[in-house]
């Protein structure tokens, strides 16, 4: 394969793993506490969120793998898990090495998560969601192609959808009940239905 068959490979990998990270975010964020979305079972759901998680790592190794065998400029391989080994495009790579390497811990202790304790699992999966803006940023600064013209106009489309699932999923959380209020709001719902019914009963 050619210099130029690298590049190009390089260059699309990463758009559609962008793509893919966007879906899976976006996937994050809408689902409910029990993990389903209106309309679908709890296990389609994870399965849907599972395989493009899986299919976004495939085309994000295919991008690092390219990118390293493009000899146009050299990038090291550890330079890919390494934040900032890289002498070129030392951000922005950077960057892409530490989304990078939270999506790997990520992963690592999904397989292992019956091992771990449940709040450390927790607050690692989280993390999930700092690596898209990071990756958001390395696309940008390290892609001419995603800083004009319709690349740029899909970009841009990424993030705004990505703030619309954020600010859907903080409007709901704020019209739920604190799990703490849930039992006093149960029964304070019980009292005024028994309340309405009695005086339904003395005006017969």
């Amino acid at each position: 394969m050619s210099t130029t068959a690298f590049w190009y490979a390089s260059r699309a990998t990463g758009i559609v793993a962008l793509l893919l990270l966007t879906a899976v975010l976006v996937l994050g964020i809408l689902v409910n506490r029990q993990g389903r979305l209106p309309g679908l079972p709890r296990f389609a759901v994870t399965d849907i969120h599972r395989n493009l998680s899986l299919l976004a790592v495939a085309f994000i190794a295919v991008h690092v793998l390219t990118a390293v065998l493009d000899s146009y400029v050299h990038i090291p391989l550890l330079s890919a898990v390494i934040p900032f080994a890289s002498g070129y495009e030392r951000l922005w790579l950077g960057l892409g090495a530490i989304s990078l390497d939270v999506m790997l811990a990520m992963i690592v202790t999904s397989l292992v998560r019956g091992r771990l304790n449940r709040v450390l699992w927790r607050a690692i999966h989280l993390l999930a969601y700092a690596s898209w803006p990071i990756a958001f940023a390395h696309s940008i600064g390290s892609s001419k192609d995603l800083q004009q013209g319709l690349l740029l106009d899909m970009a841009i489309g990424c993030a705004l959808i990505v703030a619309a699932a954020v600010i859907w999923r903080l409007a709901h959380a704020a019209r739920q009940v604190p799990r703490a209020a849930r039992v006093a709001a149960v029964f304070a719902q019980h009292t005024a239905s028994a309340a309405r019914q009695s005086r339904r009963t003395v005006t017969r």
